[in-house]
């Protein structure tokens, strides 16, 4: 089949792109301008006729991509025309009226790709985060794997793990035969070397996701504290009802921010007190799920009445900032065991000291994201391939030191597919529709 779809954003725009790829994509460039194709990666101008009336569309620059130097590998095209609706939608009808040709589905284009060898799984994945990516950081990230660090890494230990996977197979081929003192020597070394180097990469506190799933900042406290005016504050609009009566939050409120190119989720969660009202209670208890899942907790009280007793005490004894807000109703000094904690004191009616507070949100980012490694884990998907990997490494470590190498042999097979997965070097059809899904239609 050949597919098409809108390649560009949907809605009105000075020009829009339809890409087209298949074996019949020169076909329907023919019978769509009613010439031959164009010169290759030539820009040309023709006009866009109905194919049965050749009424015009519209007047179009036809870019021809022949196979396999296209993105998809295969024979490709793409027209640009005037971005409006209406010369989008008569287009894309016309283009499904020829015989073979279909709308493509979710990241069908760079499926394509990676199933013709353009890309790997890495790099796929990476396209789609640059896609997506809202930030500076999550921009750079999607960049440098998309450079190909991170491929030729796994590729590099796949390739030694081969290497001693070889010398293992050939011992049980030929059980007479001793494996000689420097292959022995070349096994331990290297199986040392790459689960180091593993267990390096897999110990990078989630930088990496938290870069590309945004970094998870839990406002908690007790009720009428001021939770909802700073979510509001820091987002720059009403995000949250405001009110003096207690218990207004129930539910959690999320936003996302953009915090000088880190990408945030800052949740407003429902004031915790003792409720006998179900909904409200329902409403805590997810405020502290939030809680504990936060790579940062604001715990904001109120001035006036500062106790940090209780669930208070335990939110604050990591990745916390306490906020003091009220600042303008304070009389007197703080306590001095108050004035130890990582504290600031704001006021959001009358706007003081906000600028302190978003400094200190930004250290901790940026203390977080402090990272040596080129090699980032951005999925969940990698990290427990990675931890598989490692797992059967550590199970033939054991038995080649046991001389166990029928057993040992299989581990190592199963160590090096684990590796494989990750870049696709591998039979991983099941996982191909989970991954492609998540890209937008036309890429």
């Amino acid at each position: 089949m050949t597919i098409f779809a809108l390649s560009t954003g949907p809605g009105v725009s000075g020009v829009a792109i339809i890409r087209i790829s298949g074996s019949d994509a020169s076909s329907v460039i023919e019978k769509l301008t009613g010439k031959n194709l164009p010169s290759p990666r030539m820009a040309t101008l023709r006009k866009i006729n109905n194919i049965n009336t050749s009424e015009l569309i519209d007047e179009a620059i036809i870019l021809w991509f022949p196979g396999p130097h296209s993105y998809t590998g295969e024979d490709m095209a793409e027209i640009q025309i005037h971005g409006g609706k209406a010369v989008v939608m008569a287009l894309q009808n016309e283009i499904s009226k020829i015989k073979n040709c279909r709308l493509a589905e979710p990241g069908e284009f760079t499926k394509l790709a990676f199933q013709n060898g353009k890309v790997n799984l890495l790099k796929a994945e990476s396209i789609a985060d640059l896609i997506s990516a809202e930030t500076e950081i999550q921009r750079l990230q999607a960049i440098k794997i998309m450079d190909g660090k991170s491929s030729e890494k796994f590729n590099e230990l796949r390739g030694k793990l081969l290497k001693v996977l070889s010398f293992i197979e050939a011992k049980i081929d030929f059980p007479e035969e001793d494996i000689p003192e420097e292959n022995i020597r070349i096994i331990k070394r290297d199986s040392l070397d790459i689960q180091h180097q593993i267990n390096k990469i897999l110990n990078d506190q989630k930088v990496g996701e938290i870069i590309r799933e945004g970094f998870k900042i839990a406002i908690v406290g007790p009720t009428n504290a001021g939770k909802s005016s700073l979510l509001n504050n820091l987002s720059n609009r009403e995000v949250a009802i405001v009110s003096e009566i207690a218990g207004t939050t129930r539910d959690v409120i999320e936003t996302h921010l953009d915090l000088d190119g880190y990408p945030v989720i800052i949740s407003d969660t429902a004031g915790i007190r003792d409720s006998k009202d179900e909904i409200e209670k329902k409403g805590i208890k997810l405020s502290l799920q939030k809680a504990e899942n936060a790579d940062l907790k604001l715990v904001v009280v109120d001035a006036k009445n500062i106790d940090l007793s209780g669930f208070l005490n335990d939110l604050l004894k990591n990745d916390a900032i306490l906020v003091i807000n009220k600042l303008d109703l304070l009389k007197g000094k703080l306590d001095p065991e108050i004035s130890k904690l990582n504290h600031v004191q704001i006021s959001l009616k009358d706007n003081l000291n906000i600028d302190k507070l978003i400094k200190k949100m930004k250290d901790h980012l940026k203390n977080k994201f402090i990272t040596e490694e080129d090699i980032l884990i951005t999925r969940e998907r990698h990290r427990q391939h990675l931890v598989q990997c490692e797992n059967y490494l550590k199970n033939f470590l054991d038995k080649n030191d046991k001389k166990d190498f029928d057993k040992a042999a299989e581990d190592l097979r199963l160590a090096t597919r684990h590796l494989g997965m990750i870049v696709g070097k591998v039979d991983v059809e099941e996982i191909l529709g989970s991954i492609f899904n998540d890209f937008c239609i036309g890429k």
